[in-house]
């Protein structure tokens, strides 16, 4: 073997020599060890000079990360604060602590993932990072681990997507080396004593899965609304009208980055753009609130990846939850086009498979030569189909929870029903338009609530109630024609139910709609269309507007006629609507001469004892009695009552109507104590069989404290009358028509005992309540003022009640005619008020005209003729008239005698007032005798405590001495 010549080098390479060399040649180059640095922070963002506190949320987070190997999570929807929160709290930190490191780590991708360790291994210049095949994220874990490197704290920011932290399948990134591709990013997160991490997150359940325990884990909401205020203000530069700051912040959910926002756009464009006008502007409609909240302002202490359109910030968290599971996000943009609030649960879960659909496919099977496969078919669909339903619920469940995981929806305390952020529902529809998707999840909203929701009948109202503001949505939304029938009938029922609860302008509206889809695809004569057209008109009525009503009943009854006959059961009904429409005018003959027609076709065509007939002969009753012809109104009543309990049963709803009927013409007759008989009878029965807080049994309630009230048995009254408000407040609401009334009724009960203060109270309560529910012309707005106009008359405050009656009495003459009854009353009202300032000859004047215009009205004998007659009367004595005045009270007295009794309470006031006229004209003997006969009529009739007795009695004593 031959000796391998050595090879030498130049002096310039002293230090290195090899012999003969048949390999590779390394040489290692060994730098000096760097210096470690003292801890300084690398928080990528600059403090910010408008940081507003959100409450103790940033000492939350120093306690948690105050313990040994602390995690904190800062949960929430984006926009929400959460960054701002730990930009804050990573300042205060390195400023109050400079011994401790402060890392920020961004956690939207993996890629910045690894930039954010990278920048760590930088910061502590940890050896070996710049080798070619270095683990980065191995030597970082490694330094943090060590608590002799002093103490840290990371904020992982925007960790928002589970599969960049634990990607444990996923392939390398192309900036990653493939030494710790296998490995979570998870994993290199220490739990070192000397170490903090503070995570934030749209993603709940990554929050946990990071700190391990719900109380490492803090919700951030909305801000507090003076938290919002002082935020708008900060960005503005300068104060905004309160006023207009908290409705501003208010409307955009009191989310900081959308303030921001706002505020960035105005001030961009000030001074043609103000508070007052952003406000303006983003009221108006959806779409220009999406153009608001589009507005990219910039924000220095955002991620420059991340948007400062709050609308494109939520709709990144769409997209990924699209991508991750598309019936979530399909879920949540069915969710948008509800009300944000009480969404329930039942409504949203996808149909079911029943049993009977199951059986019924199978059947259609068989009928195209499915015969094979139909012969074992049902039990095994059946099975197939309780799998499927389990499958969708578990699905259901897993969309549901996913969306609460990102913070989109809220879940209340009892699993049922769901809640969203109106701006965030607001981004979803934007997003669909962009997708092209919008109008297919209109049409399944409509679809859906349209399916869910009932006919407005009472057993159906707790459905409905839960319903209704989310079919009021349905009113906003344009359905495709496919669907159009769909949204009218939602719309009917949902007209339906508003007309029950008394919410007349959204039931005019939703009825409107559904009136004219009707009318353009069935036509105007059709069944559905004539129904859309007549509930529409008794809301018109509620509303007082009987002129429109008249002429929608008249069309229906005309078109009835010609298209059913003058004789068909719906040409029957549309004749006793329009009968209830005169009856509501006080055109008491055209009432009547309608009700009686309906009546006796009734009788003929579906015999005396059919229901609709008993109805027509309880409406003709109803006519009687306002006509003051109280036996015809009995006998009828009678008569209607006995049939309903031998068809029906005694306990039947329409046969305990009937009773209350018969129970009110013996009130109007002073024949209390039957009045009060059946009353009660009616009252328990409903309790019973309906429910103690059913309406018709706070109806019958009611009645019976009329009767109380009649007889001056104010504490019974009292105590019926509380009760009936107080449970028409709890399950019908506080601006319920029938609310109203109980309220109304009390007002009058505290007046009749004096109790002016309390009385007066709840007159103007349901005086401004009916002016804000139903307009100020309304007319029960106008009995309720004419009530108030009473209780100021019995303080003596007269001024005000005059000013009150003479509003009431000109809105009335323009708004149901001058010889309304009503119209009438309250020129009788405002003549007692004259009456009791000594203004003779106006309060003179006034009656009469409302004596004449009865007589002719209603006749010379009706009960409401022989008042305004006794009150000329009154005002004949008062003036010393006494000729006039006894010739009127004489005839008054003579015909009550004959029409309503001897005994009936009006017959013996008008004995009472004959006896005061006598008195005055010195008649002692007469008057004293007259009064005698009255005292004594009194007990019998009213008893011997009711005030009238009591009354008698003390003006008998006084004249006897």
């Amino acid at each position: 073997m031959s000796r391998i010549p050595s090879t030498s080098f130049g002096p310039g390479n002293r230090g290195q020599q090899v012999g003969q060399n048949y390999g590779t040649i390394n040489a290692e180059f060994h730098l000096l060890p760097e210096t470690p640095p003292i801890p300084f922070a690398t928080i990528p963002f600059s403090r910010d000079p408008d940081f507003v506190d959100r409450g103790d949320i940033l000492d939350q987070i120093d306690k948690q990360c105050s313990k040994p190997a602390g995690r904190v999570a800062l949960v929430g929807l984006g926009g929400v604060g959460k960054s701002q929160l730990a930009i804050e709290y990573a300042h205060r930190i390195a400023e109050q602590q400079p011994d401790k490191w402060v890392f920020w780590v961004h956690a939207g991708t993996q890629a910045r993932v690894e930039e954010g360790f990278r920048t760590i291994a930088d910061a502590v210049k940890l050896p070996g990072r710049n080798q070619p095949k270095a683990d980065i994220p191995q030597l970082m874990y490694s330094w943090l681990s060590n608590e002799r490197n002093g103490r840290w704290i990371m904020i992982l920011d925007s960790a928002d997507d589970r599969d960049v932290l634990y990607n444990a399948n996923s392939s390398p990134s192309p900036t990653s080396s493939d030494a710790y591709d296998r490995r979570s990013f998870a994993t290199y997160l220490p739990q070192s004593r000397n170490g903090s991490i503070i995570v934030t997150t749209r993603n709940r359940d990554l929050a946990f899965k990071l700190t391990g325990r719900r109380q490492n884990m803090i919700d951030v909401g909305p801000m507090a609304q003076t938290d919002a205020l002082t935020l708008l203000e900060k960005k503005l530069g300068s104060p905004a009208s309160l006023d207009v700051a908290a409705d501003l912040v208010k409307a955009l959910d009191l989310v900081p980055l959308a303030i921001s926002q706002a505020a960035a756009y105005i001030q961009a464009r000030a001074p043609r753009t103000s508070p007052e006008k952003y406000l303006a502007e983003f009221r108006e409609n959806e779409r220009k609130r999406a153009r608001l909240l589009g507005y990219d302002g910039g924000d220095l202490r955002r991620d420059g990846g991340a948007s400062n359109a709050i609308l494109t910030t939520w709709q990144i968290s769409f997209d990924h939850i699209r991508s991750k599971r598309r019936t979530a996000a399909d879920l949540l943009s069915l969710m948008s086009f509800f009300d944000r609030q009480g969404i329930p649960g039942w409504v949203l879960k996808p149909p079911r498979a029943t049993m009977d659909t199951a059986r019924v496919q199978n059947v259609d099977l068989a009928g195209v030569g499915e015969s094979d496969a139909s012969g074992d078919a049902t039990d095994d669909g059946i099975n197939d189909d309780a799998d499927a339903d389990d499958a969708l619920d578990d699905g259901f469940e897993d969309d549901v929870m996913m969306l609460r995981d990102y913070c989109l929806i809220a879940i209340d305390v009892n699993g049922d029903e769901f809640e969203m952020h109106g701006l965030v529902q607001l981004s979803t529809k934007r997003w669909l338009e962009a997708s092209g998707q919008l109008g297919a999840f209109i049409q399944q909203y409509i679809e859906r609530i349209a399916a869910s929701f009932p006919t407005g009948d009472y057993e159906n109202w707790a459905t409905c109630r839960e319903l209704f503001v989310h079919a009021q949505m349905a009113v906003n939304y344009q359905p495709s024609e496919d669907i159009m029938e769909t949204w009218a009938t939602l719309l009917y029922n949902g007209g339906w139910y508003a007309r029950s609860q008394g919410i007349y302008e959204i039931a005019q509206q939703m009825l409107a709609k559904a009136r004219k889809v009707r009318e353009k695809r069935l036509g105007e004569e059709d069944v559905a269309t004539l129904a859309s057209i007549i509930l529409f008109a008794l809301v018109l009525l509620d509303r007082g507007r009987w002129e429109e009503a008249e002429k929608l009943f008249m069309q229906v009854m005309e078109t009835s006629k010609t298209k059913l006959g003058a004789d068909h059961p719906s040409t029957l009904t549309s004749m006793a609507n329009l009968a209830s429409t005169f009856w509501n005018q006080g055109r008491w003959e055209e009432a009547e001469k309608l009700e009686v027609q309906v009546m006796e076709t009734r009788k003929t065509k579906l015999g005396a004892d059919h229901p609709d007939t008993l109805t027509s002969m309880a409406n003709l009753a109803s006519t009687y009695r306002n006509q003051g012809r109280w036996e015809e109104a009995e006998k009828l009543n009678v008569q209607v009552m006995e049939t309903r309990k031998t068809k029906l049963g005694a306990d039947h709803p329409d046969t305990l109507t009937s009773m209350a009927n018969l129970a009110s013409t013996y009130r109007n007759q002073g024949r209390w104590e039957e009045a009060e008989k059946l009353e009660v009878q009616v009252m328990e029965t409903s309790k019973t069989k309906l429910g103690a807080d059913h309406p018709s049994t706070l109806t019958s309630m009611a009645n019976l404290a009329s009767t109380f009230w009649n007889q001056g048995r104010w504490e019974e009254a009292e105590k019926l009358d509380v009760q009936v408000m107080e449970t028409s407040k709890t399950k019908l609401g506080a601006d319920h028509p029938d609310t109203l009334t109980s309220m109304a009724n009390l007002a009058s009960t505290y007046r009749n005992q004096g109790r002016w203060e309390e009385a007066e109270k709840l007159n103007v309560q349901v005086m401004e309540t009916r002016k804000t529910k139903l307009g100020a012309d309304h007319p029960d707005t106008l009995t309720s003022m004419a009530n108030l106009a009473s209780t100021y008359r019995n303080q003596g405050r007269w001024e005000e009640a005059e000013k009150l009656e003479v509003q009431v009495m000109e809105t009335r003459k323009t708004k149901l005619g001058a010889d309304h009854p009503n119209t009438l009353t309250s020129m009788a009202n405002l003549a007692s008020t004259f009456w009791n300032q000594g203004r003779w000859e106006e309060a003179e004047k006034l009656e009469v005209q409302v004596m004449e215009t009865r007589k002719t009205k209603l006749g010379a004998d009706h009960p409401s003729t022989l008042t305004s007659m006794a009150n000329l009367a009154s005002t004949y004595r008062n003036q010393g008239r006494w000729e006039e005045a006894e010739k009127l009270e004489v005839q008054v007295m003579e015909t009550r005698k004959t029409k309503l009794g001897a005994d009936h309470p009006n017959t013996l006031m008008s004995m009472n007032n004959l006896a005061f006229t006598w008195k005055d004209q010195g008649r002692h003997a007469d008057a004293l005798a007259l009064m005698e006969d009255c005292v004594q009529a009194r007990r019998r009739v009213l008893g011997e405590q009711h005030p009238y007795t009591l009354s008698s009695l003390t003006t008998v004593s006084e004249w006897s001495s």
